[in-house]
């Protein structure tokens, strides 16, 4: 399911993009004005990555001030080795990156004054009350919704194999509603509920459908051309791209390429690239989206965690911010960013493995962030 990665993560990250925190660190030498950073070897990161056992291909490709400076891929389109390469440049899904975008977008709506981080959900959403889609919607405001605060259980898991079926956010509000609440109201749990609610919040405020703001007001402006939001089957991913696998009932591996795009949504249905995720994650470091005090919101730990410690995998400063990530059966794909915003690397990877199998491959992502961003350690 989508969710956070590493348990370091889960104490240190807020917005639950699945935060990969990593801790990492640049060379000075990349954050030096005009000075060319040290990269390490982007090909060679990605066929180290593709021999971990269940990886089916990996891609990845580095940005520095905007300009691609290195790409990689290895493994195959398809299991088996079938499919020829995947091309470095593919589109690919972003799982729960897509909730740092819809994050954005509301709190940008904050900066317009059309809502508050104080309004309570049963104040901009009042059918979830007279519906009873949500319980106790009167005391969860919009910050305990951006910051997996608002204890409301995830709908998640929907039926992994059914590709046909179009969930409507009622629908999944429904499977909520019918979990029981382990968690009081201020206490973080990650739920991707709470994304599907402000997605639903953005809709109400702007009068157009989710895609369209993330295309008004992210897509076009940053030039994310590849980038896009599909809402229902049998939308999928265009182009090229690599194709994920997922165990079923009997063990076997099943292709899950045509995940069902009516349960993502704004939790984590975005299809990109490493160019236009590397494009957004620029803008977003160097606060061309959201205001300082905005953009906290997103990224200030979770209540009553202790922010991250100094230093990282190339044990220098500054810090690469912690890494963006998002995963689903057949899939994990990562965005590393430096914390002034220059430097980006952005990883897909396919796989075919179970859930309980993916600490090695995360591992040995993390493994190839550092060969890339470390290359003289």
């Amino acid at each position: 399911m989508i969710r956070r990665e590493l348990s370091r993560a889960a104490r240190t990250a807020v917005l639950s993009c699945a935060l990969l925190t990593l801790g990492a660190a640049v060379p000075a030498a990349a954050t030096t004005t005009g000075t060319k950073p040290l990269v390490g070897d982007v090909q060679q990161a990605m066929e180290t990555l593709a021999e971990t056992p269940g990886v089916v291909g990996a891609i990845g490709e580095v940005y520095v001030d905007g300009k691609r400076v290195g790409t990689g891929s290895a493994g195959s389109r398809l299991l088996g080795g079938k499919g020829g390469k995947i091309p470095s440049s593919a589109r690919y899904r972003i799982g729960s990156q897509t909730k740092q975008m819809t994050a954005t977008v509301l709190l940008q709506l904050v900066e317009e004054g059309k809502i508050s981080l104080d309004d309570t959900l049963a104040d901009v959403l009042p059918d979830v009350v007279t519906r009873n889609q949500v319980e106790r919607a009167r005391e969860i405001t919009v910050r305990h919704l951006l910051r997996h605060l608002s204890g409301i259980p995830d709908y998640m898991p929907v039926g992994l194999f059914d590709f046909t079926t179009r969930y409507s956010p009622a629908d999944l509000l429904a499977l909520s509603r019918k979990k029981s609440r382990t968690v009081e109201i201020g206490t973080y749990q990650y739920s991707n509920t709470n994304y599907i609610l402000l997605g639903l919040i953005i809709e109400k405020l702007t009068g157009h459908s989710l895609a369209t703001e993330f295309k008004r007001r992210l897509f076009t402006p940053l030039e994310m051309r590849d980038t896009y939001l599909p809402v229902a089957p049998p939308q999928g991913i265009t182009g090229p791209h690599g194709h994920g696998y997922a165990p079923d009932d009997t063990g076997a591996m099943r292709d899950v390429d045509r995940v069902n795009a009516s349960y993502l949504l704004g939790a984590g249905g975005v299809v990109s690239t490493a160019h236009d995720m590397s494009a957004f994650q620029r803008a977003f470091r160097r606060g061309k989206l959201l205001p300082a005090s905005l953009q906290k919101v997103i990224t200030d730990p979770p209540e009553g965690q202790p922010p991250l410690p100094p230093g990282g995998m190339c044990s220098g400063k500054p810090e690469i911010s912690p890494a963006i990530a998002g995963s689903f059966p057949g899939f994990v794909s990562v965005t590393y960013t430096s914390a002034d915003g220059r430097m980006q690397f952005a990883v897909s990877t396919t796989l075919a493995m179970s859930d309980r199998e993916r600490q090695a491959m995360i591992n040995a992502t993390r493994q190839a962030a550092k060969t890339v961003f470390c290359p003289q350690a």
